[in-house]
């Protein structure tokens, strides 16, 4: 059953990165890069501590809050930041991308910045520390004189990826995710949705971080709901910090998709995730205030529609173990991708629906078990989801066909 979409709402990703592999003989390698091509432009500088206060709150370095939120730092981590430097430990550089001419882009280094920016202000005092166990309890301002004007004497290097990198827009976004996946491969590997959200802002970006707060949608996943002070002033609190699907975005990446597998028609054989960069960077340019509307509607009305039916067990499936069935007691992508689908393709049909939950919620074991080939493994490629939803709706219609 194929979506309706709305009006301006249908992207064209039909050249989604399908580029074929050049060949190059040596001359031809050796002449690429005499010309500079796909090579990145950078200078660097140092900024003293005293002077982050001013460049946070600059409009001139370009911050991403979301991200931010998604990843704040707890004091201890902040405080050993600060003993770093009162030790004089080499730090990495921070890594700025040119917007613009004098215009940045933080790339990588936000919780740097902003924990050193804290400090400044007094926002925080020290704590947990290792070496200096001393200046445990010390905000900035009652530091002794001389350690005070020992951290004020050190630097914050960076790496500034130069705006003449790139030729065009797109080419500029391409050598940003280069940069930014590889500065990222150390550590703690940022998951995909992170990164778009790094690189890709926009309306359709913000309107998935928006939604990925809706309470029902909270219920169905397990995430703590936004409790007052976060509605008041956007701040979670830990809890909600340390949940899982939070903290690496995947809440959000979880909006996506069912935005973008309504255009499911459009992936043409590459991964899902370059799939869903390139929904992602269409919906931004392509969509306008209408198209945002409708789609934050759709999505309210049908995680609404899934909880009322099925309540918090809506994605759970039911899996075989030692030839005995049992629900799986945690929601799945398997079966989240395909339900939203049918559901937002029978809101007109809803009230129908809900009157026949008493004889649709039972029979979803038996859907699940007369259908286990179809629901099984992980897999959420095109054909699965394709094949998922069309069992899903045949489901649907024998109640309301019977």
């Amino acid at each position: 059953m194929s979506n309706e979409l709305y009006e301006n709402e249908k992207v064209n990703l039909s050249q989604q990165n399908n580029v074929d592999e050049v060949k190059l003989n040596n001359d031809e390698i050796n002449e690429k890069y005499k010309k500079g091509e796909v090579r990145i432009i950078t200078e660097q500088a140092r900024y003293p501590l005293s002077t982050i206060v001013n460049m946070v709150n600059s409009e001139d370095y370009i911050l991403n809050p979301e991200f931010q939120r998604r990843h704040r730092w707890d004091t201890t981590r902040k405080s050993r930041l600060i003993e770093s430097f009162i030790m004089n430990v080499p730090i990495p550089p921070i890594f700025l991308y040119e917007r613009e001419y004098s215009v940045y882009e933080v790339m990588d280094g936000l919780q740097r910045l902003t924990a050193i920016s804290q400090f400044y202000e007094d926002k925080f005092a020290l704590q947990d520390l290792v070496e200096w166990k001393e200046l445990n309890g010390f905000k900035y301002s009652q530091l002794p004189e001389q350690i005070r004007k020992g951290i004020d004497r050190r630097y914050i290097s960076s790496i500034i990826l130069l705006q003449e990198t790139a030729k065009s827009e797109s080419e500029a976004n391409r050598l940003k995710q280069l940069v930014f996946e590889r500065i990222n491969s150390g550590g703690e590997k940022l998951k995909a949705q992170e990164i778009r959200n790094a690189l890709y802002p926009g309306g359709l970006n913000y309107l998935t971080i928006s939604l990925s707060r809706n309470k029902y949608f909270c219920k169905l996943w397990n995430i703590p709901e936004p409790d007052k002070i976060e509605i008041e002033t956007g701040q979670a609190r830990q809890e909600v910090i340390e949940n899982k699907y939070f903290k690496d975005m995947s809440d959000t990446e979880l909006v996506l998709r069912f935005f973008a597998y309504r255009q499911v028609d459009q992936w043409q054989g590459n991964t899902m995730e370059i799939f869903l960069d390139e929904f992602l960077k269409k919906g931004n340019e392509q969509f306008d205030e209408s198209v945002l509307n409708n789609l934050k509607k759709l999505f309210n009305n049908t995680v609404k529609f899934a909880y009322d039916l099925f309540g918090e067990k809506a994605f759970w499936l039911h899996r075989k173990r030692e030839d005995r069935w049992f629900h799986f007691e945690r929601p799945t992508k398997i079966l989240y991708d395909p339900l939203m689908q049918v559901l937002a393709n029978n809101l007109d049909k809803k009230d129908d629906i809900l009157a026949k939950k008493d004889d649709i919620v039972p029979g979803i074991e038996n859907l699940h078990k007369n259908n286990f080939e179809a629901f099984k493994g992980r897999d959420t490629n095109k054909t699965k989801v394709t094949l998922r939803i069309e069992v899903l709706q045949n489901f649907l219609n024998s109640f309301l066909n019977g």
